[in-house]
This record gives C-alpha cells, sequence and structure tokens, in this order.
C-alpha cells in the first residue's frame, strides 16, 4: 500500500481541489451531460449543453423537445442522433417514473438510454458521494501506468481493485483527481514526465 499512498499523496499535492469539469446546475443535467461526454471531451460537451440547457431549462421542456431540435443543438459532439434521442427518452422517464429527480439507483439508472456503468458510477459517486469508482480512458490509462492494476485488466477489474485500495471516504475526490492528471499531466500523448514524481514507479 505505500505507492498508492505516494500517489494519493502526490494527486493531493497538485490537484488539492479535485471537481467535474462538466458544467452542471440540476441533478439530471448532470446524468445527461454524463451521457453525452462518451467518445467527446467535457469541454465540447459544456459547449452544446450551455445552449441545450437554456433552451429546454426544465426536464419536461427537454421531454418534450424534438428529437430534430435536440440534433441540432448536440450535432458538434458526434454520434448526435443516437444521443438526441437519449436525451429525449431519459427525460421523458425521468418525468414518467422519477418525479423528475435521478433516483440513487444503480440498477434503474443503467436502464436509461446510453447510459451504462460508467455514466451511474460518475452520477452516484458525484451527486451521492457514493463510492464507486467511474473508470475512464483517463483512470485506466493512469493506474495501468502506475503499476495500481495490470495492463491486461478489464475495466470492470480496474475498478474492482481501484475501490479496494482507496480509502473508501476519498473514492468521489480520487475519482476527480485521477482524471485531471490524466487529462492535463499524465496525458495519452506527450504526458509531463520530466518533474513527475511518481516516475520512478511508472510503467511508462
Amino acid at each position: 500500500m505505500k505507492n498508492v499512498d505516494r500517489i494519493l499523496d502526490y494527486f493531493d499535492e497538485l490537484i488539492p481541489n479535485p471537481h467535474c469539469e462538466l458544467v452542471y446546475h440540476k441533478d439530471y443535467e448532470l446524468l445527461i451531460a454524463v451521457m453525452l461526454s462518451a467518445q467527446t471531451t467535457d469541454k465540447r460537451v459544456n459547449q452544446v449543453t450551455s445552449i441545450l440547457f437554456d433552451r429546454y431549462p426544465t426536464l419536461e421542456n427537454l421531454a418534450k423537445a424534438s428529437i430534430s431540435e435536440i440534433e441540432k443543438i448536440i450535432k458538434p459532439i458526434g454520434t448526435f442522433k443516437r444521443k438526441a434521442m437519449n436525451v429525449q427518452k431519459i427525460s421523458e422517464r425521468l418525468v414518467k417514473e422519477q418525479q423528475g429527480k435521478v433516483p440513487k439507483d444503480r440498477n434503474y439508472l443503467e436502464t436509461l438510454p446510453g447510459v451504462g456503468r460508467k455514466t451511474t458510477n460518475v452520477v452516484l459517486s458525484e451527486l451521492y458521494q457514493i463510492p464507486v469508482m467511474a473508470v475512464d480512458t483517463h483512470v485506466e490509462r493512469v493506474s495501468k501506468r502506475l503499476g495500481l492494476v495490470k495492463p491486461q485488466d478489464s475495466v470492470l477489474e480496474i475498478e474492482k481493485k481501484l475501490t479496494k485500495k482507496i480509502p473508501k471516504e476519498r473514492i468521489p475526490s480520487t475519482h476527480h483527481q485521477f482524471i485531471l492528471f490524466g487529462r492535463y499531466y499524465c496525458k495519452a500523448i506527450s504526458p509531463l514526465c520530466e518533474n513527475c514524481k511518481l516516475k520512478d514507479i511508472c510503467k511508462k
């Protein structure tokens, strides 16, 4: 566990106040933003959701919006046709089945269109501080480079191992630290290795 403590201490030094970079003001806005973020950047998602949530300020508005109008707004993020349908269907179901609230219920959330385990984990962790680790490309890359998991581990295996190794109470914030460390320091291309205090344990 010595390396784990070192990694977490370094994360705290580099990123003392980690936060979600997706902009949201309501619970359903986070859910929709995370669903839209698949295969694109948070920056691009924020650009389209600022327009989308301004145009349709309530869940009821989104549920009644025409899919073609949603498509026009979210077109810059790619796979927009499928995602536009997901936006409308998620909104519709939350209004009809959950009184417009995003429930603290993994089983329910994973039945929503476009919402898988990773999106559900982000939502449960961010909204409800539940100690679940969402594994995206950044979390996977960083945890493999730092030897926290094996190179051949699947996303689910990575999630399970990190959840065991990281103290429960800090999983929600450490999840953001992994992402921000991967996004700005331990990048996929041209990582900033020179000044990294973890380079002696890095597999790269």
